[in-house]
């Protein structure tokens, strides 16, 4: 399952915070502010498709994410690599280094980390 744009800027306020009061992740967004219905309606989307869930303080819910940040992302990105690349994470390298616009820097830091990883199979 998926989120929105809005679903998902608003998940991003919730991992930065770990657990936050309706009035604390609208604090977040920038001004002009959303409206409390509209942040209201997007949270309950969101504990609906198992992202947040949330304790009762008298009437009062503090939400919490479900879901790992990175463990969200992964998925993102293998279901891109599945759906764009044929499955194919080296057409997906291919791809990004050839269009990212990389500096020699940051292709030296993406060499590294390829060569940690290769280290860590071989082990």
């Amino acid at each position: 399952m998926e989120l929105t744009k809005a679903e998902e800027q608003l998940m991003e306020y919730l991992w930065q915070q770990g657990k936050a009061f309706l009035k604390e992740l609208i604090e977040a967004f920038p001004d002009p502010k959303p409206a409390n219905t509209t942040v209201a309606t997007l949270i309950k989307r969101m504990s609906d498709k198992g992202f947040v869930g949330y304790q009762l303080f008298g009437n009062s819910r503090r939400y919490y994410p479900l879901v790992d940040k990175n463990d969200y992302y992964a998925r993102q990105v293998n279901g891109m690599i599945r759906n764009s690349f044929n499955d194919s994470a080296v057409q997906f390298a291919s791809f990004f280094t050839r269009s990212a616009h990389l500096s020699e820097n940051d292709l030296k830091e993406l060499r590294k980390l390829i060569d940690s990883e290769i280290k860590k199979k071989k082990k």
